[in-house]
């Protein structure tokens, strides 16, 4: 009972520390002049995508035996997965929820063609421009992916150097990020009053940068409880080890992208809330993979490539309905379906 509860309550603390953490890195981007779109990509996904980045490197750096280090391997693989179908799924369905709770609330006899078509989730998630700057992310990390993957296939000597390319990689769109056009990333939506200064118009900076530090730390910390909370309760529901490590602990360390996600579709911020997951996935593409490189043998075995197809064959799907322009709320909320092909496809490796 005691795991339980620590669960629920990791869970809570996890998502109010998002709601405070989504507040200040808004007003974090404003006081270092970037574009709205970078706040999701680069200054979000940098700190939700720090506990599965640190759980990978303590792994691969002091993990006692090659098993101990293989953790921070699938961590490296089960984060792309998480976000790919989990946080997309989740985000469509909150989109989805949204929607019908806009339309149940309009006025009786209001035109309702284009509000049936909002509600059924059949309307493009924002204008060819954005989907052309959605799918520009996922051009970024499919490839990064595929190489990854591949060489989990395949030994040789100077492997691990090739580490270092994954760090090269992430530099490079770190800086296209940061440099991006601002003029496109203009939403027009104020800012909501900073937490720790709720009576100021403008927040002083150190205020700012306090309520980002501090939420990072909850999220961190609840983060890492929540993990450890459901490798206990795994077990005690009759899963083998192998697949609470497999199958939920990723969705575990990808909470807090899937809770910001959440909370920026509940303020009607959609590019936010796909621009933190799809940033995430760049860094789980390249830091962990790269430290992985650098610190493993990175040999994959059957569920690990299992996980490394489906992640790829989601993104696939993705970009294919984002390119041509038919990316809507129920499309996205599909993604989450791939996760359960990859809970099916693990029944029959893992006997």
């Amino acid at each position: 009972m005691l795991h339980f509860v620590l669960l629920i309550a990791c869970a809570v603390a996890i998502y109010l520390s998002c709601e405070w953490f989504v507040n200040a890195v808004e007003w974090l981007g404003e006081r270092l002049d970037v574009g709205r779109m970078a706040v999701g990509t680069i200054l979000a996904a940098f700190g939700t995508a720090l506990p599965e980045s640190v759980v990978t490197l303590v792994a691969v750096t002091s993990g006692a035996t090659p098993e101990a280090k293989d953790i921070g391997v699938g961590a490296a693989m089960g984060g792309p997965l998480a976000l790919a179908t989990v946080a997309y799924g989740v985000t469509g369905a909150m989109l989805l929820l949204q929607r019908r709770k806009r339309r149940a609330a309009a006025p009786a006899g209001a035109p309702a063609s284009g509000a049936a078509a909002d509600a059924n989730g059949d309307a493009p998630l924002g204008t060819e421009r954005d989907m052309r700057r959605l799918a520009k992310d996922q051009t970024w990390f499919l490839p990064v992916f595929v190489v990854k993957v591949a060489l989990g296939l395949v030994a040789f000597a100077f492997k691990p150097v090739l580490g270092l390319a994954f760090f090269a990689v992430y530099a490079v769109y770190f800086w296209r990020e940061i440099r991006g056009d601002h003029e496109e990333d203009d939403e027009g939506v104020e800012l909501e009053p900073l937490k720790f200064q709720p009576k100021a118009a403008s927040p002083a900076t150190w205020a700012v940068v306090a309520q980002t530090l501090v939420t990072l730390v909850v999220i961190f910390f609840a983060s890492q409880l929540f993990v450890h909370q459901l490798d206990a309760i795994g077990p005690m529901l009759g899963l083998s080890a192998s697949v609470t490590a497999l199958l939920l602990s990723p969705i575990a360390t990808e909470l807090p992208e899937i809770m910001n996600a959440v909370i920026w579709v509940r303020q009607g911020k959609t590019k936010l809330a796909l621009a933190n997951i799809s940033g995430a996935m760049m860094i789980q593409a390249t830091v962990p993979s790269g430290l992985g490189l650098l610190f493993t043998s990175w040999h994959f075995d059957s569920a690990l490539l299992w996980s490394g197809v489906i992640t790829m064959a989601a993104i696939g799907y993705l970009l294919l309905t984002m390119r041509a322009h038919k990316l809507t709320a129920g499309r996205l909320a599909v993604a989450a379906g791939f996760y359960v092909v990859f809970g099916l496809g693990l029944i029959p490796i893992l006997a």
